[in-house]
């Protein structure tokens, strides 16, 4: 399988983890299997919540405007993608973290918001970084390790002023890397903790340890660290992409987050094949504040072929 249908796989993989997700948000667990017993069946695609079938939430969203933003500068231009943040959650989306909402509308400059958010709540590790990262982890997946985790970061650090979301979407951008090469990511996350940064090495390792269930979890998984443990949980307890979003819905609590991040995973390393037709015919992808464009299924193969190329194609 070639790295470019791994990249669309792990875009459109996580666009429709999020889409399938968003109707089951804060409900308990086994929802979703309660509701569709017979895995293949139609229907799940089934919107509810406020959400139409198969529309993406902020989860996607904001990783398109980011993918947006690295393909029409040609870079990593931070003020750039801060800025179509901000136009965005001016128009009034559906759905916006409390946190992001936060950064986005406190009236601070690109790169003091977070930061200063971070000083007086003392609290900044929810997934709002990790939810939006599978364009950002395919556009620099080509440029290698180092490359791929210091973006991470940086474009994390845009709303999150905690180093634990940092740490936590740089393993994912990781992850997506050799994922996209073919190799297992659950079988590269000894060498990828090996990376995160000291302070935040033992929670991750916690979470991602091979025995660890999302029941052990000591926090919601709107967190971070949990969220990512759930996902890897759910791709490394299943043997296919539809197994890995049950399961990951299943879990209940912030259920568009984690199986957008369990789609970006499982997509990478199952490829666009696995990816049914009945969840990616109705997946749209609204973007409030941008002319009321809606990007369905063949805009998002075409940004992530686009971004697949890699930094050096864009210039920067």
């Amino acid at each position: 399988m070639r790295n470019v249908d791994r990249a669309v796989a792990t875009i459109v993989g996580s666009a429709v983890g999020d889409a399938l997700g968003a109707p089951f948000e804060f409900g308990p667990e086994g929802v979703f299997s309660a509701r569709f017993p017979d895995a293949g069946g139609d229907g799940e695609m089934c919107g509810g919540g406020g959400w139409e079938p198969g529309e993406a939430t902020d989860d996607t969203q904001m990783a398109v405007l980011v993918a947006e933003s690295l393909l029409e500068r040609g870079e990593l231009n931070l003020p750039d993608i801060f800025a179509r943040f901000q136009r965005w959650a001016a128009a009034d989306p559906k759905d916006i973290g409390l946190q992001t909402e936060d950064v986005l509308t406190n009236g601070m400059p690109w790169d003091l918001a977070a930061a200063v958010h971070f000083q007086v709540n003392q609290r900044a590790a929810g997934n709002g970084s990790l939810m939006r990262a599978s364009t950002s982890a395919v556009h620099f997946a080509p440029a290698g390790q180092s490359a791929t985790m210091d973006a991470a970061r940086r474009i994390a650090a845009l709303t999150h002023g905690d180093r634990a979301a940092w740490e936590g979407t740089a393993i994912f951008h990781e992850l997506i890397r050799r994922a996209l090469t073919g190799v297992d990511p659950c079988s590269a996350l000894p060498e990828v903790l090996d990376l995160v940064h000291p302070d935040h090495r033992q929670r991750y390792a916690t979470v991602l340890a091979p025995d660890w269930h999302p029941d052990r979890a000591t926090e919601f998984n709107g967190a971070v660290w949990p969220c990512l443990g759930s996902a890897v949980w759910a791709l490394r307890n299943t043997t296919t992409f539809e197994e890995a979003l049950r399961a990951a819905i299943d879990l209940g609590g912030d259920t568009d987050t984690v199986a957008a991040v369990t789609g970006g995973l499982a997509g990478a390393y199952y490829g666009p094949d696995a990816i049914p037709d009945r969840w990616t015919e109705p997946l749209h992808v609204p973007l409030p504040g941008f002319g009321g464009r809606v990007l369905r299924l063949g805009e998002l193969v075409g940004l992530a072929r686009r971004l697949e190329a890699g930094p050096a194609a864009g210039g920067g």
